[in-house]
């Protein structure tokens, strides 16, 4: 009997995994379309779970803003705000470039290592077509470079925009069909360059170089407003 408990618990905090990773990846994959029902009696039914661990995978995607809760208690994937999404590029942009920048000036040797591992994944992704595989290593990547520029409040901020920024990143890589250009994977490439030189002009602006033309290919989804400029 004693051995039971440990047994019931691993498998109850696997089922809530379970449902996370698979909602989590549904949502961020488009699978589960913005405004989508989710019903519980449902998901117990598909997933062959009871409904705690499901409520309880629900409240972390709440948290990470990919449900909402409607006062009569319906569950929804959350929509995407188009109308404000030029905002969130202007902040993202700017992330990309004062990130790969302080990079080139503050990084040190162990960091290189930590980055070209990450593009290692991101090109392996890009090779294989794995949409949410590019997501997360492009992600990766350049975290590895924010933390490099020894900052925590931009690695802070880039981390939320970028875990906001999924879903946007998923429609950009459909926009591709999932088969994203050799070049994208260069750009890192010459990211990585720029970094090892701490050539700190030339980082910069490859960093908003390549923000720039995720903005750019994904312009149709966006509306009103002029863009933000900054200079550093």
């Amino acid at each position: 009997m004693n051995d039971t408990a440990p047994t019931t618990e691993r498998k109850r905090g696997s089922g809530v995994k379970m449902v996370y990773d698979l909602l989590r990846d549904e949502i961020l994959d488009l699978d589960l379309p913005p405004g989508s029902l989710i019903d519980e009696a449902q998901l117990a039914e598909r997933l062959k779970v009871s409904r705690t661990p499901i409520r309880e995978a629900l409240v972390r995607l709440a948290g990470e803003g990919l449900i909402s809760t409607l006062p009569n208690r319906s569950t929804l994937v959350s929509h995407i705000d188009f109308v404000n999404m030029h905002t969130y590029f202007d902040a993202l942009v700017l992330m990309y470039r004062v990130t790969t920048q302080l990079a080139a000036r503050y990084h040190r040797v162990e960091d290189l290592d930590i980055i070209r591992g990450h593009q290692a994944e991101f090109a392996a992704a890009v090779q294989a077509q794995d949409a949410l595989a590019m997501i997360a290593t492009n992600a990766a990547f350049h975290l590895a470079i924010a933390e490099a520029g020894r900052n925590p409040y931009f690695t802070s901020l880039f981390k939320r925009l970028l875990d906001e920024g999924r879903r946007i990143l998923r429609l950009y890589y459909q926009s591709y069909e999932d088969r994203l250009p050799q070049r994208f994977v260069d750009e890192h490439a010459d990211m990585i360059a720029a970094i090892v030189a701490r050539d700190t002009d030339r980082a910069e602006q490859l960093g908003r170089a390549h923000a720039e033309q995720i903005v750019q290919q994904i312009q149709k989804f966006l509306t009103g407003g002029e863009r933000l400029t900054i200079k550093l």
